[in-house]
């Protein structure tokens, strides 16, 4: 298969890409009905949010870990073998907890199971990555860049507000199981992908190969790319604030602090998957309307975001009239992330070579997850210390994110 036949520059949904695509469709199915169900069990069981996200926090250890090794392996082996290897491991790992939890200790089943797929994300993440700017080129990266973000946006509109159905009527094994074939189907569409084989490369040792992948994509970055190494920080620094604030937070918040049921987080959950759907939108019909260059007040709007979310806390409207005020800036804030990851993943994707694209990409996704797991444990503890006064936090980390925003015009401006 010629470079152009593998791209199939002129088309954006070719047979390779709608394969990847709705494999991702039913791989985030799964991911988000597991994140949901998961979620639920260990507040309910625990009642903190400082223990929910100590174990987001452990989990995601050994995707910072492993991921640059996942981007050497998807520069050096067929990219679909990888993510059909990947996803069956992934369907077999959820059964065996399914069949654990029955066992007891769910709890330490629960943490067995988020690191085992933190390693096998470490693999498949940076894969994914590299196959859209193989299988698309041009302006179709940016907008394959979007439908891939709206793939998980409407999954995250509708899997949530299902999840809390199948979860409060049958319990976490249901839910584990159709996650387990969500996976297994994910597989199944990916066999019939056809890419082309990497280059053959001169017979190395395994140390001798992560020594020049892992030092090349370093000095790529620091030495030829040094604008897209500081995209990569200033991101890092965001997701600090973001991910602590959506994903230890917002349930927290929810269940905790407002004291709602599952299936109201449900909802909530939907409307930013519903936030996130127009925001890719935005970005895959009308791709030039926000230059690159001013992306910086997105995030500036983003904090304002978190700002008005904290005020809206303080209201005397009742925990349902809070909640709502709570799920609408939080999912204008989702709105502007989802604008924001996809504007800053394309412009790396289209200035880094396609034999860098899977070791650049890792260390995209290894610098942004070292941020995540210290803001889900920073904001845990944060929420259990101002409990009854939670709209503090918000406030603060709307201003810190705002400054960012406000300060960061040079990193845009070079691209």
């Amino acid at each position: 298969m010629s470079q152009r036949e593998g791209k199939g520059a002129s088309r954006l949904f070719t047979r390779n890409f709608t394969l990847l695509l709705l494999g991702q469709l039913f791989s985030l199915i799964g991911n988000g009905a597991l994140k949901f169900a998961l979620s639920m069990y260990v507040l309910e069981e625990t009642g903190s949010a400082a223990v929910f996200g100590t174990l987001l926090a452990v989990s995601m250890v050994p995707t910072i870990l492993l991921t640059p090794f996942g981007g050497v392996l998807a520069d050096r082996a067929n990219r679909r073998s990888i993510m059909v290897g990947l996803d069956l491991t992934s369907g077999a790992a959820v059964l065996a907890a399914c069949a654990a939890f029955s066992a007891g200790r769910g709890l330490a089943v629960t943490a067995a199971l988020l690191i085992v797929l933190s390693v096998l994300g470490a693999f498949e993440s940076p894969t994914v990555q590299a196959c859209v700017p193989q299988m698309l080129s041009g302006d179709n990266v940016l907008r394959g860049n979007a439908a891939v973000n709206q793939a998980a946006a409407v999954t995250g509109l509708a899997v949530p507000f299902l999840g809390s159905l199948l979860y409060v009527t049958f319990g976490i094994r249901p839910v584990l199981a159709g996650t387990a074939v969500c996976f297994l189907l994910t597989a199944a569409l990916e066999c019939f992908i056809r890419l082309p084989a990497p280059p053959p490369a001169p017979r190395q040792g395994v140390g001798a190969v992560l020594r020049e992948d892992l030092l090349g994509s370093a000095r790529f970055l620091v030495r030829e790319r040094r604008a897209v190494l500081d995209l990569l920080l200033y991101a890092a620094l965001v997701s600090f604030f973001i991910a602590g604030v959506a994903v230890v937070g917002l349930p927290y918040l929810v269940r905790s602090e407002l004291g709602l049921s599952a299936q109201v987080y449900g909802v909530v959950e939907s409307a930013m998957g519903l936030a996130a759907i127009l925001g890719g939108l935005s970005v895959g019909l009308l791709p030039n309307v926000i230059p690159m260059r001013r992306l910086n007040r997105l995030v500036t709007a983003v904090g304002a975001c978190m700002v008005l979310a904290g005020c809206g806390l303080v209201l005397p409207l009742g925990a349902l009239g809070r909640c709502a005020l709570l799920a609408a800036f939080f999912c204008a804030g989702q709105a502007g992330v989802s604008v924001f990851s996809i504007f800053a993943v394309s412009a790396i994707q289209q200035r880094t070579p396609e034999q860098m694209t899977g070791k650049v990409m890792a260390c995209v996704s290894t610098i942004s997850l070292c941020a995540q797991p210290l803001g889900q444990l920073a904001y845990g503890l944060l929420f259990d210390a101002a409990a009854g006064s939670a709209w503090t936090v918000l406030l603060a980390t709307g201003a810190a994110v705002c400054a960012l925003g406000g300060g960061s015009g040079r990193v845009f401006e070079k691209f």
